[in-house]
């Protein structure tokens, strides 16, 4: 098929594209930024410079590209700027849903997250509703998420991957990583609230695999629910971190999430199947 990815330099983006050539798919990747040109060239794709804010060349773009396929990868998180990130997710999807509606396709795959689940005690399924009720400044997530939910519902095969935390290459859970460095410095504190982590390794298989999944959101985790007194201090042994501060409790939406559907009904399997190894692994592998 000719897939068009939005985000194709992206921490997702990066390891996605050969995935999806090797696999004979003709793709084209969309950046904003010029400097990420001959990355996506050197992978075998056409490249397509846009902003994904001028809603012109968005539509000019995937126009031009007649894609069958659409995947949405598209964050603002490396950066950890959350007001663009907002922005991406409510007018930047607008902009490639319409675009996509006005070329005919007729396909999408869109990342979203598992952790906008209203609270309760297991890990949340994708029968859980979303935490409408949301105090600040978490409701601004939840909106971001929902008005991109909904803009990719609109096109008639829809898959939503709402992943896990991401770790491994090029997240805040990489070797130099923000999430790294923070745990180095003793500023995080291990609490009982729960996380659902994801490699980014499986984060770019499941978008593959999604070409052929049928539409609605799917969570895409690992199998194993961190809790953060646990995984706080695997992870500090595993960089030579202090022991970090404990403090008990967790908000109410911090339960984690479930990968049941995604196994059991898509027959997907995570490479990295916990975090307790998957740490080590990812680490290492980076460091050598």
């Amino acid at each position: 098929m000719k897939i068009f990815v939005a985000g194709a330099a992206g921490v997702i983006g990066r390891l996605l594209l050969p995935k999806l050539l090797e696999t004979g798919h003709e793709v084209v990747g969309m950046t904003h930024k010029e400097e990420n040109r001959a990355f996506i060239e050197m992978c075998g794709a056409q490249v397509v410079v846009a902003d994904v804010f001028d809603r012109e060349a968005v539509f000019a773009s995937i126009h031009k590209a007649q894609p069958e396929v659409v995947i949405h990868q598209l964050t603002s998180l490396s950066q950890r700027n959350f007001s663009d990130n907002s922005r991406i997710r409510i007018e930047g999807t607008r902009n490639i849903v319409d675009a996509s509606l006005g070329a005919g396709v007729e396909q999408i795959i869109a990342q979203s997250i598992s952790w906008a689940y209203e609270a309760g005690e297991e890990p949340a399924t994708e029968e859980t509703p979303l935490d409408l009720k949301a105090l600040e400044p978490r409701i601004r997530t939840i909106e971001g998420i929902c008005s991109l939910e909904k803009a990719v519902a609109e096109i008639p095969n829809h898959v939503i991957l709402r992943y896990g935390m991401l770790y491994g290459q090029g997240t805040w859970y990489d070797t130099n990583g923000y999430m790294t460095e923070e745990i180095r410095q003793g500023r995080v504190t291990a609490t009982d609230a729960v996380v659902s982590f994801l490699h980014v390794e499986d984060a770019a298989n499941a978008a593959v695999l999604a070409l052929n999944w049928p539409s609605g959101p799917v969570n895409i985790v690992d199998d194993e629910p961190a809790n953060g007194l646990d995984w706080l201090s695997t992870y500090s042994d595993t960089i030579g971190a202090p022991a970090p501060n404990v403090q008990e409790g967790r908000a109410g939406w911090e339960r984690g999430a479930s990968n049941t559907k995604a196994r059991m009904d898509y027959e997907w399997s995570p490479q990295y199947p916990s975090w307790r190894s998957g740490f080590a692994r990812s680490l290492n592998v980076q460091s050598e």
